[in-house]
C-alpha cells in the first residue's frame, strides 16, 4: 500500500472514531431553535489583494459550506479601525479590503450589502461586526485624510502601537453611535455586533493616557477604574438605544473576553480562574449590561480547552450559564483549539464531543459562535464534518427574543403544487400583515412521509429555510409511491413562527 493510501485510511479511521464518539455523546433530541454563528474577520488581512471577483467567490464558497454545516448566522467584520468595508460618508474604505485605506474597491462593490443579500438568500442572518473604539491597529502605517484620527487627533490616544478612540471623551460615544445608526439605517442587517476591545488590553510598562479627561469628566467618581467602567457602561446603553431607535428588530450583541472576574479579585462572584479580567483590566462590566438589558445577546469568548490550568473551559461555561442568563447567551468556540486538544476522558478523540455535551447540560446557553469561519470550511480536525453529520445535521431556527417581539405572524396563503418541466414545485403566498412585527421575512418548509404526524417541533423534518415563496421538490424527496406531505410556516423578523399550512402530493 502506498504512503498516501495509508494516510487516507488512517484519516478515515479517525473520522469514524470521532463520529461514533460524537453520536454516542450527543442526544438525539436536537434543538429546533439554536443560534449557530460563525465569525468572518477581515483584520487578519485574508481579503487584501484579492480583488472584487475573487473575494466574492471566496465568500460565496464559504457561505455554501457553512450552510451545509448548519450555520444560520454570519458575523461579518465591517469596521476594524474606524474604517469601512461598506460605502460610508463618515469613514474611509478599509485597507483590509483594498490594501490602502481610503481607496475604493475596483471593480466597485459594497461588501456589506453583498453579504446581506447572500446570507439572506441562504436563509442565514447577517450581523455586522464593528470594533467600536479601535482607531488604528499596530500594523497600519498610513491613515486616510478623512480618518477620524487625522481630522480630530484630540479624540484618540496612542497605546501599544495602536490608536484608541478615548472612551473618556463624551463626543466619542456620539460619534460611534452616529456610525452605527448609519449602518443600521441603510443596510438590512439582522444584528449589530461588537467584540472585546473596550479600553485596550494591558501592555507591560504602559499606562492609559486619560488623566486629563478624568479631571474634566470625572462626575465626582473618585476611583479612575470606576470612572472608566462608567464611561463604557454609558456608551453601551446609548449604543443599545441607538440601534433599537432606528430599527427595533436589529439585535445588539457583544463578544467579551471569556473571564469576567477571577475569584481572587471577587470571592463572591468570580470564577475559579487566573487570567485577564473584563471588569478589572478592560473596564467592561459585562454583567451590568446583561442584567440591565443593554445587550440582546452575549457571546463570551471561551477559546480555551477543557483542562486549561488558568482558564478551564468547563469551569467558565458553567460560570457564564449561572450568571449571564438574563439575555441570550451563546458561547464563542475556538475551532482549532477544540480540534487540537484531546478529550481528557478519551484521548482518542478531540474535545468537540465533550464540549457539545457541556452545551447540552447548560440551562441558559442558547447557541454557539465559531472562531473562525474558515477553520470550519477547512474542516480542521473534521470539525465541519461533525457539524454537518451529527451536531448541526438538522437546520435550526433562531431563539425567540420575546422581549422585542413574541407574537407569531399569520399562516401562509394559497399553497399549491404545480408540475413544472423540471419537476413539481410547491408555491405559496406571504401571509397578510403590515409592519415589522407582522410581516413574514422567511419561510420554513417541512416534509412528512406517509404515516408521519405533522409535527413542526421536530427539526429533522425541516428541508428548507428560505426567503423564497416556493420550494422545488427534489427527486430524492419523492418516495416509491404513497403520499408525501409538506408544511410551510412563516417567520417574522424575530423568528416567531406561524402555524403550518399543509399540502400533500401522491406519487
Amino acid at each position: 500500500m502506498k504512503i498516501y493510501e495509508i494516510r487516507q485510511s488512517i484519516q478515515l479511521l479517525l473520522v469514524s472514531v470521532l463520529l461514533l464518539a460524537s453520536m454516542q455523546a450527543y442526544s438525539a433530541n436536537q434543538q429546533k431553535r439554536e443560534f449557530r454563528g460563525a465569525w468572518i474577520q477581515c483584520v487578519n488581512g485574508q481579503f487584501m489583494g484579492m480583488g472584487t471577483r475573487q473575494m466574492q467567490e471566496t465568500l460565496a464558497s464559504q457561505l455554501d459550506r457553512l450552510k451545509e454545516c448548519g450555520v444560520n448566522a454570519i458575523i461579518f467584520q465591517v469596521r476594524p479601525e474606524c474604517d469601512a468595508l461598506y460605502e460610508s460618508s463618515i469613514e474611509p474604505w478599509s485597507r483590509f479590503l483594498t490594501g490602502r485605506q481610503g481607496q475604493a474597491p475596483s471593480p466597485y462593490w459594497d461588501p456589506l450589502a453583498w453579504m446581506v443579500e447572500q446570507c439572506h438568500n441562504r436563509g442565514m442572518e447577517l450581523h455586522a461586526w464593528i470594533n467600536p473604539y479601535r482607531a488604528k491597529t499596530k500594523t497600519t502605517k498610513e491613515l486616510s485624510r478623512n480618518h477620524v484620527a487625522i481630522k480630530h487627533p484630540e479624540m484618540v490616544f496612542a497605546y501599544d502601537g495602536q490608536l484608541i478612540l478615548n472612551p473618556g471623551v463624551p463626543e466619542n460615544r456620539d460619534y460611534i453611535c452616529r456610525v452605527v445608526a448609519d449602518i443600521v439605517e441603510r443596510y438590512d442587517i439582522d444584528g449589530l455586533h461588537i467584540d472585546d476591545y473596550f479600553y485596550p488590553y494591558p501592555a507591560p510598562g504602559q499606562s492609559i493616557p486619560d488623566g486629563r479627561e478624568y479631571a474634566a469628566y470625572s462626575n465626582g467618581i473618585k476611583d479612575i477604574g470606576d470612572w472608566r467602567r462608567y464611561n463604557v457602561n454609558v456608551f453601551m446603553r446609548q449604543l443599545y438605544e441607538t440601534i433599537h431607535d432606528v430599527k427595533p428588530w436589529v439585535k445588539f450583541g457583544v463578544s467579551p473576553f471569556g473571564i469576567y472576574r477571577n475569584k481572587k479579585s471577587a470571592p463572591a462572584i468570580g470564577s475559579n480562574t487566573n487570567g485577564l479580567q473584563n471588569y478589572d483590566d478592560l473596564y467592561a462590566d459585562v454583567l451590568m449590561w446583561v442584567n440591565n438589558g443593554w445587550v440582546d445577546y452575549c457571546v463570551p469568548q471561551l477559546y480555551w480547552q477543557i483542562g486549561h490550568k488558568a482558564a478551564d473551559y468547563a469551569t467558565l461555561i458553567k460560570w457564564w450559564d449561572k450568571y449571564a442568563g438574563k439575555r441570550h447567551l451563546y458561547i464563542g468556540e475556538d475551532v482549532e483549539r477544540t480540534a487540537k486538544y484531546p478529550d481528557p476522558s478519551n484521548r482518542n478523540v478531540n474535545q468537540l464531543p465533550a464540549k457539545r455535551k457541556l452545551h447540552e447540560e447548560m440551562r441558559n446557553v442558547k447557541g454557539t459562535v465559531l472562531w473562525y469561519a474558515k477553520a470550519v470550511v477547512d474542516n480542521v480536525g473534521n470539525y465541519g464534518t461533525l457539524l454537518e453529520k451529527v451536531y448541526w445535521k438538522n437546520p435550526a431556527l433562531m431563539p425567540i427574543m420575546s422581549y422585542i417581539d413574541g407574537k407569531s405572524p399569520k399562516k401562509v396563503r394559497k399553497m399549491k403544487i404545480i408540475a413544472m418541466e423540471d419537476g413539481p414545485v410547491l408555491f405559496w403566498k406571504a401571509p397578510s400583515g403590515k409592519g415589522w412585527k407582522n410581516e413574514a421575512v422567511k419561510y420554513v418548509v417541512y416534509k412528512f412521509d406517509k404515516g408521519d404526524k405533522v409535527d413542526i417541533d421536530d427539526p429533522s423534518k425541516i428541508v428548507a429555510v428560505t426567503t423564497d415563496t416556493f420550494y422545488e421538490i427534489p427527486v430524492d424527496d419523492i418516495g416509491k409511491g404513497g403520499k408525501v406531505s409538506y408544511a410551510v410556516t412563516a417567520l417574522d423578523r424575530m423568528s416567531n413562527e406561524s402555524k403550518p399550512r399543509k399540502k400533500s402530493i401522491k406519487y
